[in-house]
């Protein structure tokens, strides 16, 4: 099962629906949300900046827990935030800033562990590569930029790095609307929408554009496919767009190089998108205030009712994500603290690092969680008081089996998203080169 999330600009709460059955899951109150600021924290909590009406000089994070409808925390960073983003395991919470500024907090402790001047403009867009490594993000001044979070929290690379960010792609000309990157790490393509009413396909290990389409319209939210054949970008004339990413080049078409076709599923402009796999259904917010779920053909499946006013953010989430309502005793146990405003110079932990965590999950493959040292600190002493010495011994041998299971499955996993992204990216740039040889033998 999976249920859909939906947050408007005004105070309309965050709407929660079970997408097979459209039944109304929840209701969380007191959220005026950014655009692109809904973030849910691993299998524990909802995020949503707040679009702050009185102050231009503060910002404001909410947390709500899934079974509650009132606002659980509120933090306040030094500034409006505007886009939200969250590692897989909902170790990290990353808020992109008014003034450019990235911030990086860690959720167990609330630390504010890192924050850099990311761009010249506000900070729109952000949105992390599937093994959490990666962070695009996008800017008010149409700047796109790449950051490795190694780079960010390795001192010796940092202090010998010219700049902080391994990419800064300036094709743009206007606001950056939206940014989805695909599968494979570091291998991954990206998708960028701007004001300037075009979208650009990035490819990351080389760093280099593979392909701009123009649009008849302005492109406020994308999709992509998870099979990466296709995304889908929604427009401000309401029209949901389908572009091909290894077809060939065609001016001719209805709507432009490389659109295939278009749904039209809402006559109001389309303001926020996302997919759902498990359903295979493309979920879309308007303006109108409806959130709609339809299928690749544009039929439309189930219509959901959030609002009077255009929704920002709509997430679909599936059912493990959820905490169930017998849980109430172990949520309070690591429910967090406020988010600092300001990163604390006079903790006893100043020099805090990020350290790799391996999870072992019953019936599932081993994940990775990056904690910083004071979490990893606690839990240490929580095991010297846990028993003797033989069961830590049992603990370290269980600890290095793990370790090394785990970087064999990485690896494995690197070199099958290697070969199909060397794939794709020479797939797309063979055709274009021999549409382009074809174009100037006619």
């Amino acid at each position: 099962m999976e249920v859909v999330l939906a947050s408007s600009s005004v105070d309309g709460g965050i709407s929660c629906w079970d997408l097979r059955t459209g039944a109304v899951q929840l209701l969380h109150k007191s959220c005026a949300s950014s655009p692109h600021g809904l973030a849910c924290i691993g299998q524990r909590l909802i995020a949503s900046s707040q679009l702050s009406q009185r102050s231009a000089t503060f910002g404001t994070i909410f947390y709500w827990s899934w079974d509650k409808p009132q606002v659980e925390v509120k933090s306040f960073p030094a500034e409006p935030i505007k886009p939200l983003t969250a590692n897989s395991e909902g170790t990290y919470l990353l808020g992109g800033g008014a003034s450019g500024e990235i911030y990086l907090w860690e959720v167990a402790t609330g630390k504010l562990l890192k924050h850099w001047r990311a761009h010249l403009r506000a900070v729109t867009c952000m949105v992390l590569s599937d093994d959490d490594s990666i962070l695009v993000s996008g800017a008010e001044n149409g700047d796109v930029r790449v950051w490795s979070l190694y780079e960010i929290f390795e001192d010796t690379l940092r202090q010998e790095a010219k700049h902080l960010y391994m990419y800064d792609f300036k094709e743009h000309t206007q606001r950056i609307t939206d940014v989805v990157i695909g599968y494979g790490g570091y291998n991954a393509i990206f998708v960028t929408a701007s004001e300037d009413r075009t979208c650009k396909v990035w490819s990351l290990s080389k760093g280099m554009l593979l392909r701009s389409i123009v649009f008849p319209s302005v492109i406020n939210a994308i999709a992509l496919d998870p099979g990466e054949h296709v995304f889908y970008a929604g427009s401000g004339d309401g029209e949901i767009y389908i572009v091909a990413l290894h077809a060939e080049s065609r001016s001719s078409g209805a709507y432009g190089m490389h659109i295939i076709g278009a749904l039209s599923v809402n006559s109001k402009a389309i303001t926020s998108l996302a997919y759902s796999t498990e359903q295979n259904l493309l979920i879309c917010g308007s303006e109108d205030g409806t959130v709609q779920a339809c299928d690749t053909q544009g039929h439309i499946v189930r219509t959901f009712k959030h609002t009077t006013a255009h929704v920002n953010n709509v997430a679909v989430v599936r059912k493990h994500q959820l905490i169930p309502q017998s849980q109430h005793s172990y949520k309070k146990k690591w429910f967090p603290p406020p988010l600092e405003k300001y990163a604390d110079s006079t903790d006893d932990d100043t020099d805090i690092k990020a350290v790799c965590n391996l999870r072992d999950i019953p019936g599932e493959s081993y994940e990775l969680s990056y904690i910083s040292s004071s979490v990893t600190n606690q839990q240490l002493k929580e095991l010297e008081q846990q028993g003797s010495s033989t069961a830590k011994e049992a603990e370290l041998e269980r600890l290095k089996l793990d370790c090394e299971k785990s970087m064999q499955y990485n690896l494995k996993w690197k070199q099958m998203f290697e070969n199909l992204h060397e794939f794709c990216v020479n797939e797309i740039v063979d055709t274009d080169r021999a549409t382009r040889a074809k174009a100037n033998i006619t």
